[in-house]
Order: C-alpha cells, then sequence, then structure tokens
C-alpha cells in the first residue's frame, strides 16, 4: 500500500491542530479574538494564521479605521470564505462613511454566513449611523428575534428610540 503525500498532509495536520488545541498559547490567543471567531461554524481553516483579520481587529479596537479597513482587505482577498473578516471590513467601512462598501460586505458575509444576528446587529447600526431609521429598526428587530436579549442589539434599539424621542420633542 502506497502512502501518499495527500494523506500525509492529513495526518500531518491533524497532528498540528491537536496539539494547537491543548497548547496553552492558543487558547489564550482564541480567547482574544473576536466574538465572531469563536462563535458556533467556526472553521479553523480560514482563520488559523490569518494575520490580516487579526491586525484588522487590533486596529478596529484601537479606532485606526483606516488601517483596519487595509488589513481586512487584504484578508478577504486572500481568503473569500472569511466571514468574519467581511464583517470586520463592513466595520471598518462604516467608521469610515463608505457605507456603499459597507453594504456589500455586510452582503458577502450573509451570503457565506447567512442571516445571524451579529451581521444583522451590525448592519442596522450602520443603517442607524446614516440616519434610516427604518431600515435600522428593521435589521435591528429581525437581530433581536434570533438572539433575544442580546446586550448589543437591545442597546442599539435603545439608543434609536432614545434619538427618536429627543428629535419628537420627548427629550431634554
Amino acid at each position: 500500500m502506497q502512502i501518499g503525500s495527500k494523506f500525509v498532509r492529513r495526518v500531518l495536520f491533524g497532528v498540528v491542530v491537536g496539539l494547537l488545541i491543548g497548547c496553552p498559547v492558543f487558547t489564550a490567543m482564541a480567547q482574544q479574538l473576536p466574538p465572531a471567531y469563536i462563535e458556533p461554524g467556526y472553521d479553523p481553516r480560514f482563520y488559523l494564521g490569518d494575520e490580516d483579520a487579526r491586525l484588522g481587529w487590533a486596529h478596529l479596537l484601537s479606532g485606526e479605521y483606516g488601517l483596519a479597513e487595509r488589513y481586512y482587505r487584504r484578508a478577504v482577498e486572500a481568503t473569500r470564505q472569511n466571514g468574519s473578516a467581511w464583517i470586520g471590513l463592513a466595520a471598518a467601512y462604516d467608521r469610515l462613511k463608505r457605507f456603499d462598501l459597507a453594504d456589500l460586505a455586510y452582503r458577502r458575509a450573509i451570503w457565506l454566513e447567512g442571516e445571524n444576528y451579529i451581521i444583522l446587529n451590525n448592519w442596522g447600526y450602520s443603517f442607524l449611523l446614516r440616519g434610516d431609521i427604518r431600515r435600522a429598526r428593521r435589521l435591528l428587530e429581525r437581530a433581536i428575534s434570533l438572539a433575544p436579549g442580546d446586550p448589543t442589539i437591545v442597546n442599539n434599539l435603545a439608543v434609536m428610540d432614545a434619538g427618536l424621542a429627543y428629535f419628537h420633542g420627548f427629550g431634554p
């Protein structure tokens, strides 16, 4: 029986992944990743070693939206199936007020991952930033129906309702 290189690669991949799962450094790295990376449906083939997506996340958190966009764009160009990178790219575009590109990135993320509460919440918040309350409410309500009681979605709905109350004369 001849052992092909494909078999050897699979065995080596299994050994490496097995070692990484038990590795304390890998566990610490996984705890620092954004929730979109470690939620159900996580596929390590696309995210392990994806340094551009990690750099994009770090720059997004530190408010460096131009750099976040650059690294997330590089991540999605390298691996088009990286739904989390598409979500991050959309968030960076939102912060840069490039809503046309953000919409494309959200659509791609939904195509890859389906309508989940994270994408719907982020896209609803995007419409909230634009002042499109009707679309924002529709997306945020779909998100809350998928994840009832999620504090981020509840907060976004509360911010939207508080803003509406203020502009209709019920605020301070």
